[in-house]
């Protein structure tokens, strides 16, 4: 099975220092279609004005991922970690037992536009810990390149559930393929840009559920960014 979730079909709050769009149920956008997709419970699409962001709150047991797309991205937390992220950079913070953390622009003159996604992890309770890690654009270019996995492999950062992350940038004739295994699924989310993925077109925005095990291929890319989703069934 495949299903497309179109970008305009997703839910979206406007809270003027902050526009996000919102893959899955989320705050006051509740919507018992969208949920989670396995352990994919969040991707929000997040544009914050300068100067402004999040201030410090509070989460349990939860693998939260943010990637950059445009500008930069001013992490704190209690377990001391500090940081600015910017493209190129994917951040880890296991929640585990409970952290507090903030997140602001890191520009007071310049927007930034970013993904946090949120992965159900397979252990509770365990300590809070926080990594980072870049990867450049020769690293994703024209391939599905590993940021985030089990077991850190290829150079990834650490994910407390059996799930990976693949971010690729496609244009022209890049192309790239993926296998989807037997008892697992795959989604797909367009960051920017267009792409064909297993011969459906998308767009900016938009996302792909994908249950069928079998190869896919990502070809056609228009200055696209995309991130690949490879989950267990929950």
């Amino acid at each position: 099975m495949k299903e497309i979730r179109r970008s305009d079909s997703r839910g979206q709050a406007d809270h003027g220092w902050l526009k996000s769009r919102h893959t899955f149920a989320f705050a006051d956008y509740q919507d018992p279609e969208h949920v989670h997709f396995g352990p994919l419970r969040v991707i929000n699409e997040d544009r914050v004005a300068p100067g402004a962001g999040f201030g410090t709150h509070g989460h349990r047991d939860m693998e939260i991922v943010s990637y950059v797309l445009e500008g930069s991205l001013a992490h704190q937390d209690s377990t001391g970690s500090s940081s600015v992220i910017r493209p190129g950079d994917v951040q880890r913070m296991s929640a585990g037992r409970g952290v507090q953390h903030s997140e602001f622009n890191g520009s007071k003159t310049e927007p930034v536009h970013f993904l946090q996604i949120w992965i159900i992890p397979n252990v509770q309770g365990i300590p809070p810990s926080y990594e980072e890690k870049h990867f450049s654009t020769q690293d994703r270019r024209g391939r599905l390149c590993l940021v985030a996995s089990p077991d850190q492999a290829e150079g990834s950062v650490l994910m407390h559930q059996d799930a990976r992350i693949h971010a690729g940038l496609f244009d022209a004739a890049e192309h790239a393929r993926f296998n989807v295994r037997e008892g697992r699924q795959c989604y797909v989310h367009v960051a920017r840009g267009a792409l064909h993925v297993a011969g459906l077109h998308l767009e900016a925005g938009d996302g792909l559920k994908i249950t069928d095990p079998g190869e896919i291929e990502i070809r056609e890319g228009r200055a696209a960014e995309v991130l690949l989703f490879d989950l267990p069934t929950l």
